[in-house]
């Protein structure tokens, strides 16, 4: 299929579930943030699986080609798989800088990382058993961890970020044995540190899709819009992903208005085309996703292009982000009528 759509990995959680007031007042957390859901810990997993459920539906119902489980059961993309591992201690914090340089709580690694179980496993057969779409599946990027933590036991970063490569290698196998099409990995801090990133972050990136056969990802953007709200007209490190093993590169094109030509480093590589702006309450229409989608097209051949927001769209009210992802399949449809006929 030409311009398939597919969210890039979460969907607005309802306000009966989380407190999206101070979900949003807060930078995304790096330790667990319990006190961030509305309903006790007795029924707090069957209230995830229901709105699990009413993501998937929506997501259905909107016409997306591809559905993730929306992340409904995480408080920040990261924090629900690195607080599961070994080696990490969540009860005593550490202090890391976030991406707008304030110091933030975050795991403090006191020993080896090691995975104890899988962590999404479960999250994938749900996602699985509730839709006949292909599903998606997300996981935090070894580089991302390793900047989001704080180092007490290893030598140096680099061998931090190894470690955490290995654990994300072993459960994007489990992933794609449960039923997962495709695997992304969330690395949005080789764009806040672009330096460290080709230091070492592409390494642990590869090391982490290492032998893996199916389709994977990797995302890299500017921060949510909920929270960062200029943004550069590039990226400060993505044409490096033209030496990553995976298969997808998911980009945000919409809010920074990207110069979309550093793609054409990217020969080979399907491009996630972030296309909807989520620091604006306003739907677009098809034609201005057509429009943001096309100066892709430019550098990108047409079988190549995936439709998707740019990230963080689990802080939108639920019925902007529903229309919203309306209007991009709209947009994917035109855009299938014109270059599907070429």
């Amino acid at each position: 299929m030409l311009f398939p759509t597919t969210l890039v990995g979460s969907f607005p959680q309802p306000e009966w579930l989380i407190d999206r007031k101070k979900l949003a007042g807060s930078f995304p957390p790096r330790v667990r943030a319990c006190e961030l859901w509305r309903v006790p810990e007795p029924w707090l997993r069957e209230a995830q699986d229901d709105a699990t459920r009413l993501a998937i539906r929506a997501q259905e119902d909107a016409g997306l080609d591809i559905v993730t489980d929306g992340e409904i059961r995480r408080e920040s993309y990261s924090n629900r798989f690195a607080t599961a591992l070994e080696g990490v201690d969540i009860d005593n914090p550490g202090t890391a800088l976030s991406r707008s340089g304030r110091p933030q709580p975050v795991p403090r690694i006191v020993g080896p990382i090691r995975r104890k179980h899988p962590v999404q496993v479960e999250d994938v057969r749900f996602l699985r058993a509730h839709t006949k779409k292909p599903v998606k599946m997300t996981v935090p990027g070894p580089f991302t961890m390793s900047r989001q933590a704080q180092n007490d036991a290893y030598p140096s970063e680099e061998a931090v970020a190894m470690d955490y490569a290995a654990v994300v290698n072993e459960e994007i196998r489990d992933l794609f044995v449960a039923g997962a099409d495709v695997v992304q990995i969330d690395e949005p801090y080789m764009q806040a540190s672009p330096e460290q990133a080709r230091q070492y972050g592409l390494k642990a990136l590869n090391r982490a899709l290492e032998g893996i056969t199916g389709t994977t990802a990797a995302h890299i953007c500017f921060g949510y819009a909920a929270l960062v709200h200029q943004r550069p007209s590039g990226y400060s490190f993505l044409s490096e992903f033209a030496a990553c093993s995976c298969r997808q590169v998911s980009i945000e094109t919409a809010q920074s208005k990207l110069d979309c030509a550093v793609l054409g480093q990217l020969e080979g590589k399907q491009i996630m085309v972030g296309c909807l702006d989520l620091n604006e309450m306003a739907v677009e229409t098809p034609d201005t996703i057509v429009a943001r989608v096309k100066r892709a097209l430019a550098y990108v051949r047409p079988e190549n292009v995936i439709l998707a927001p740019d990230c963080g769209m689990k802080y939108l009210p639920r019925d902007v982000a529903f229309a919203k992802l309306r209007s991009m399949v709209t947009a994917a449809t035109m855009l299938r009528r014109e270059f599907g006929a070429r």
